[in-house]
């Protein structure tokens, strides 16, 4: 099972994506934010095709 992906606020007004309690991008605005967390758990789901389909 891979690491939750999360995207946080931060104070300064900016977006940081998560992997589990590890930073992997800061400074984005929510949209980018949100677009990066979703290329990351498409990319997640190619590459670990459902077992037995």
């Amino acid at each position: 099972m891979s690491e939750l992906i999360r995207v946080k606020p931060t104070q300064d007004g900016t977006y940081t994506v998560y992997r589990g309690s590890l930073a992997l991008v800061s400074g984005l605005t929510r949209l980018q934010a949100e677009r990066y967390e979703a290329s990351i758990a498409y990319r997640q789901r190619v590459a670990s095709p459902l077992v037995g389909a």
